[in-house]
């Protein structure tokens, strides 16, 4: 089982080195620089006709690309990448990190089945679960994320055909122990899939700790400048027969332009998470002081309970955690976050500015009950001076604090 490497540590705490194994695969991976005359990256190949030269080429179907939506170089380059990246039988290209989910889920259930999901998923996640799902079918039932063995196993059905997973959870960051839960599952013939967008390859091989497959919105770190939406499936060899099946068969594709925009910030994905990283351990330790927060909800903090199987399991944290803050009132919090200057209030995360947004998992936790005790909120850490972030943090506070007495 991967483990996290030792290393020196700074006066925060910090790594000071860092586990250089993907930044090669991430430079050249896709690239075949000669196929293309010379050029460094791949063109972009924008069309749907690809012209044959002989009837037994054409109705053979001998060459490597006969129709624009079945791939084409651009989505081919980009795809060796990743499967370089994660170590996996084959990926799949989305239009979005939620169409991604759905076909990932899509490929492996069928009318009558059910399904176990993380109490703590990305919530568009449930919503796929509790309305298309449902009226195909498909039976949802949710668990919670730091479910014991025996607890998981008895709701295990006839039916149960997969287990979804998303490690840290959506906002409120919990960590399920993946490869006990995936061998739990494999061990009862269920397929074991995941979002692995917060950590991405690069911090938690997902393959090699028994998923079969793993859900990136690449609209995210991958992409990370906030101008693409993309997603992405990467399937272990049991799992990739159907998958590719299904992503044919449903006719999907992505844009050519947004492929190789995401396969642009693909290059650079390393050297952005390790400054993400270093970022957001500062704000986050920073944060943690404040006599405003009630807890930071960020693995990679010695004192958060999910930190143990974090250092054991991934390699590293990226830009996104939450923060409960003591009980005041949501004028207080709105205060707090409409007047920062470096932080925008915004949906979405992994791009290279930092967001920051008020949440609570209260209406539609199931499995699990979230009383945190005051109001949540959930920050991304961009790429902006550190020290800038934190004096317009401590501004919000001072906001805050004003409005809450």
């Amino acid at each position: 089982m991967p483990t996290r490497p030792s290393a020196p540590h700074d006066a925060l705490g910090q790594d000071t080195t860092h586990d250089t194994t993907h930044d090669t695969t991430l430079v050249t991976g896709g690239r075949d620089p000669f196929a293309y005359h010379g050029f460094v990256n791949p063109p972009v190949y924008r069309g749907s006709t690809v012209l044959a030269p002989t009837v037994a080429d054409l109705l053979g179907y001998t060459q490597p690309y006969i129709y624009g939506r079945r791939g084409t170089p651009t989505s081919v380059a980009f795809q060796d990448a990743l499967r370089a990246l994660d170590h996996s039988a084959g990926v799949v290209l989305c239009s979005s990190g939620l169409a991604a989910i759905s076909t990932a889920l899509s490929s492996c259930l069928a009318t009558g089945d059910h399904l176990l999901v993380t109490d703590s998923a990305y919530r568009p996640t449930r919503h796929l679960c509790d309305g298309v799902l449902r009226r195909l079918g498909i039976e949802t039932t949710y668990f919670d994320p730091l479910i014991q063995d025996d607890a998981l196993t008895a709701l295990i059905r006839p039916r149960t055909r997969a287990i979804y997973l998303e490690a840290p959870g959506s906002l409120s960051m919990e960590v399920q122990d993946v490869p006990r839960l995936a061998a739990l599952a494999r061990e009862r013939g269920l397929l074991v899939v995941m979002d692995n967008t917060w950590a991405t390859p690069l911090f938690f091989d997902a393959i090699a700790h028994g998923v079969d497959l793993v859900i990136q919105a690449g609209t995210k770190y991958i992409a990370g400048h906030s101008d693409v939406m993309i997603g992405m499936v990467s399937a272990s060899p049991r799992a990739w027969p159907a998958l590719e099946q299904y992503h044919r068969d449903t006719g999907q594709c992505v844009s050519p332009d947004d492929v190789f925009l995401a396969m642009r910030g693909l290059r650079t994905l390393g050297v952005r998470l390790r400054q993400h990283q270093v970022n957001t351990l500062r704000v986050a330790q920073w944060c943690a002081t404040r006599p405003e927060v009630q807890r930071v909800c960020y693995p990679a903090l010695e004192d958060d309970p999910g930190h143990a199987l974090w250092s054991r399991d991934f390699s590293g944290a990226t830009g996104l955690f939450s923060v409960v803050l003591r009980p005041a009132p949501a004028p207080a919090v709105a205060a707090m976050l409409e007047g920062l200057k470096y932080f925008g209030m915004g949906y979405s995360w992994g791009g290279f500015e930092s967001l920051a947004m008020p949440f609570d998992c209260t209406p539609y936790r199931s499995a699990t009950r979230w009383n945190p005790g005051g109001p949540c909120v959930r920050f991304h850490i961009g790429l902006e001076g550190v020290d800038d972030l934190l004096a317009d943090l401590d501004a919000g506070f001072t906001r805050f604090n004003r409005a809450a007495s």
